[in-house]
């Protein structure tokens, strides 16, 4: 007997995907994702020049807890302006295509060649280029990257 495929159901967000970006800035989302934004999605300034896509349900837990950090500590400040000041809600197109503003394509350095990665509770938008070299480089530190995080208890 055939063990059950655990991901027919999607939950989580996972693996790399290539696509590209329109002459209207559209980005097509990996079919087997388009389903977990029906209701919409956030499209966010992300961490290391890539952008940040949530599911809409996603974004609002995140929001909640970004509004609740204090505002007293200027990093907290400075965390929550890059994602919630940028943010733009988005929608599906019937082709499954995401109108990604040009001032996050910009802060991005997105132009043909887009690398959709999944990360569990989020898809990430990488130029293939910035891509490329963010994973070689994270590839050639895996041992140190791995012994701290051991100290986190993963």
């Amino acid at each position: 007997m055939n063990k059950p495929n655990t991901f027919s159901k999607q939950t989580m967000f996972i693996g790399e995907y290539s696509h590209t970006v329109d002459a209207k800035g559209r980005i097509a989302l990996p079919t087997k994702f388009r389903h977990l934004f029906a209701d919409g999605a956030v499209v966010t300034r992300g961490l290391d020049s890539c952008l940040f896509l949530y599911p809409l349900k996603e974004w609002q837990s995140l929001a909640t807890k970004l509004a609740a950090l204090p505002l007293s500590q200027a990093n907290t400040r400075a965390f929550a302006r890059l994602m919630l000041a940028g943010a733009m809600e988005v929608f599906l197109d019937k082709q499954g295509r995401l109108m990604i503003p040009e001032y996050l394509r910009s802060y991005a350095y997105l132009k043909k060649r887009v690398v959709v990665t999944g990360l569990f509770n989020r898809l990430e938008l990488w130029d293939s280029d910035h891509w490329e070299s963010y994973r070689q480089g994270t590839e050639q530190n895996s041992g140190a990257i791995a012994e701290a995080l051991n100290n986190l208890g993963v």
